[in-house]
């Protein structure tokens, strides 16, 4: 009788041992985006801008801009420390989409296509989309655009990125940052939407 219980707790432990293996990305923790240098550049560029407001004969920017600018910082502090999953991008755009990603601490953002319809995986963080020249981009001073851009997306935020009755992109979010060719982090190649097309999409992607 002793050596049956034995038996069956032995089987138990096991089982648990198994059943805890498969479910280990269940329970990984969620991404500590506060702790990031991206976290850190929001708030003190928000400490920047109360100061600006506290001081306005001493600031170059009009006080509207600073409520504006301060209010999409804002979001975006929030959308850092509230957040459970990496950043991810969705394609809303009738057309395939090129998109920066990448997976893991140490890796570097790469460029890949994402398919209309298709969001990145979660695993993996979006960190930013690419448009190339020629783009029609609503409430952007300069359309269609007359170099190719990078947009940084919020570590994160969930970024759809679609078209409007007239062809003209809009984003759910605004971007975080703005890159041109030779700026920022990101490589930014110059593609054309044609050349995007053609390309078949690689973007790891939710089922």
């Amino acid at each position: 009788m002793i050596r049956r219980m034995l038996v069956a707790l032995v089987l138990l432990v096991n089982l648990l041992l198994v059943n805890a293996m498969i479910a280990q990305p269940v329970w990984a923790d969620p991404p500590k985006l506060t702790a990031t240098p991206e976290y850190t550049e929001v708030t003190e560029a928000i400490d920047h801008l109360l100061q600006a407001k506290a001081t306005p004969d001493q600031s170059e920017l009009r006080p509207e801009e600073i409520e504006q600018q301060l209010g999409e910082l804002k979001l975006q502090k929030y959308i850092l420390e509230s957040a459970t999953d990496w950043a991810q991008c969705r394609n809303a755009t009738g057309k395939t989409l090129a998109v920066y990603a990448h997976k893991g601490k140490s890796a570097a953002p790469a460029l890949y296509y994402l398919g209309d319809g298709q969001t990145t995986d979660d695993d993996w963080n979006c960190d930013g989309i690419y448009l190339p020249t020629g783009t029609k981009v609503a409430g952007l001073p300069i359309t269609p655009l007359t170099e190719p851009l990078a947009l940084k997306v919020t570590s994160g935020a969930h970024f759809v990125a679609k078209a409007n009755p007239t062809g003209d992109l809009e984003f759910n979010l605004n971007p975080a940052k703005m890159f041109k060719a030779g700026e920022g982090n990101l490589s930014i190649p110059d593609l054309t939407q044609s050349a995007i097309e053609s390309t078949k999409p690689n973007a790891s992607v939710e089922d």
